[in-house]
């Protein structure tokens, strides 16, 4: 099951996992708001925060992990 970011948006499957050879990578369109938005990963585990606002998701993938929002999209790069 992929997680999602019910925090940030109500929509179902709001978070998409990409699997390619040498990396996996999720997605997430956080709209205009991301620009308020900031992402870190620590330990396996993916945390947004906006405002008040925490989502926070874990990563099933092992390997390191680098997160960015850029133009509203979050993506999270899993090395393989």
């Amino acid at each position: 099951m992929t997680p999602t970011l019910q925090q940030f948006d109500n929509r179902d499957d709001v978070l998409r996992r990409y699997e390619y050879a040498d990396r996996v990578v999720y997605a997430a369109d956080l709209g205009p708001a991301a620009d308020t938005t900031t992402v870190d990963v620590v330990e396996g585990t993916v945390m947004l925060v906006r405002g008040d606002e925490q989502a926070d998701f874990d990563i099933p993938e092992t390997g390191s992990a680098e997160a960015t929002i850029n133009n509203g999209v979050l993506t999270v790069e899993v090395a393989r």
